[in-house]
């Protein structure tokens, strides 16, 4: 797996003070994407084990609320298993430090139906996520007042109570 970019004092993709990995490589080419550089697999660095400590580093001070995985693609294929032991290490030694992922595939639809029987590794990748924000990006539905999301299709989806529920469970703050 490549990544474009580290951030290590995001405030734009989720609450707080972040460290934000955008990966590369992405399927979905949506029309405005704000990334469109990272739709290329090959494009930026590759993503190493210096690369993984850095990001954990990167998180270790308190006024760090957690980690957030964009692109790009975080759940192409390659970058899901590349993703995986990063995964591991940060609930490991940050327990209490939340993860999101920005993701153009739909919750239940791709993740749940389809990911889930393909990838044995899925649910463990998703028992280490708190909140996946869903959806391509969809221009004609740009709405810059939204919080976290690009487009209103978009949701932000609790991801521990959604798989304990089996449906979808919205972030409460996003509930209009």
């Amino acid at each position: 797996m490549n990544y474009a970019n580290i951030k290590n004092c995001d405030i734009a993709n989720g609450p707080g003070v972040r460290v934000t990995l955008f990966v590369s490589g992405c399927s979905h080419h949506c029309e405005g994407c704000f990334n469109e550089e990272t739709w290329d697999f090959q494009y930026g660095e590759p993503f190493t084990e210096e690369t993984a400590d850095k990001i954990l580093a990167m998180l270790a001070p308190d006024y760090i609320e957690g980690l957030t995985l964009l692109g790009g693609e975080p759940l192409e294929p390659v970058n899901r298993q590349a993703l995986l032991p990063l995964l591991r290490a940060v609930k490991e030694r940050y327990p209490g430090k939340n993860i999101w992922c920005y993701t153009g595939y739909l919750f239940e639809r791709d993740i749940l139906e389809t990911f889930c029987t393909q990838w044995a590794r899925m649910r463990e990748f998703l028992s280490y996520l708190d909140v996946i924000v869903d959806g391509e990006f969809i221009l004609a539905q740009k709405d810059i007042s939204l919080r976290f999301r690009g487009s209103c299709n978009q949701r932000i989806i609790l991801v521990q109570e959604s798989l304990k529920r089996g449906e979808a469970v919205l972030w409460e703050k996003e509930k209009r």
